[in-house]
């Protein structure tokens, strides 16, 4: 039998320029001394940041030693062979206090081709938004490279961009090559490939408190940005209670929500792959292997692929966010 068992993680704190206090205030985390909070890793096999296991048997290993050892075991026999020795998924909460930068994120090609990296797809659940809250994702009408790099130039970029208004519970899915920023007053759950990979576009002439400007990537976004107008950027989907609703699907990872009253089962014997929780409401309890694992709003889980099934118990019911690879 596998030595694996469902996998909490010690979270990874980051301060940002934009970053604020929700992330202790509303998901109840110890940011320590830092200033501010603007992001959390929850799962990450990012070289510069792996996730460390912060419980049981397995406490202090890094995920990517887990997959050295495990293998397919941990990921499945389809994402091990695709991934290899590297964890494919990255998964944060964010809290924007302030704008995020106007930003774009290179695809696969480009990535590897310039960093010896995956591209970044990703997508967001906002848990939480304050009255009057927005976001932008892509352009408000069909560009041009020539007609962007004007706007830019000319310093109306924002005049171009699609922006959105924001409420708890809306979905965003962002492929590589669409412009995008999280706006002030957004507590977001963010799945995403496996990259740190970010070319600022715009940053608003913010200074940091040495009263420098951060680094623009103006050249570098030029060929990973697309330039199209899409008639819908906000993802639609039916809420309901007590059943699976699949918010994403695409190469990268498939994310339903699970809004749940009551327990429940769920079976993940005909899935190769692991499945992440990300829990966004209330609490639940997992058992395994006649253990109890406790996770409640603001925890992430990894069930490796040697689980099958869980019973998911609850009292207060819960919402979470299932990811897996297909």
């Amino acid at each position: 039998m596998s030595a694996l068992y469902p996998l909490k993680f010690k979270t990874i704190f980051k301060d940002k320029i934009w970053g604020g206090h929700k992330i202790e205030t509303y998901l109840h985390k110890n940011i320590g001394d830092l200033p501010n909070c603007g992001e959390t890793w929850e799962i990450s096999g990012v070289s510069s940041d792996v996730s460390v296991v912060e419980s049981g048997a397995l406490q202090g290993q890094s995920l990517d030693k887990l997959l050295q050892q495990y293998k397919a075991e941990l990921v499945g026999d389809k994402v091990y062979n695709h991934f290899g020795d590297t964890f494919p998924l990255l998964v944060k909460f964010i809290d924007a206090n302030d704008d995020l930068s106007v930003q774009v994120h290179p695809n696969d090609e480009l990535a590897k081709k310039r960093h010896n990296s995956f591209g970044k797809t990703e997508m967001w659940y906002v848990i939480e938004a304050d009255p009057g809250s927005s976001l932008i994702a892509g352009f408000n009408r069909e560009m041009t490279e020539q007609e962007y790099v004007e706007a830019l130039d000319g310093g109306h970029i924002m005049d171009t961009l699609n922006r959105e208004d924001v409420s708890a519970g809306d979905v965003f899915f962002l492929p590589a090559g669409r412009v995008h920023t999280i706006g002030k007053g957004l507590l977001i759950a963010e799945i995403q490939q496996t990259s740190d990979i970010t070319y600022r576009i715009y940053d608003f002439d913010r200074v940091d408190d040495k009263g420098q400007k951060r680094e623009l990537h103006t050249q570098e976004a030029l060929a990973a940005i697309d330039y199209k107008h899409y008639p819908e950027y906000k993802t639609q989907y039916t809420p309901a209670q007590n059943e699976t609703v699949e918010l994403v699907k695409c190469p990268y990872f498939t994310t339903n929500v699970l809004d749940f009253t009551h327990a429940t089962t769920k079976d993940y014997s005909n899935l190769d792959s692991f499945v992440i929780h990300v829990c966004v409401e209330g609490e639940y309890t997992i058992k395994h292997n006649s253990e109890t694992y406790n996770v409640k709003m603001g925890e992430c889980i990894l069930l490796p692929k040697t689980i099958n099934s869980v019973a998911l118990e609850t009292t207060t019911g819960f919402k979470i966010l299932e990811s897996y690879i297909e």
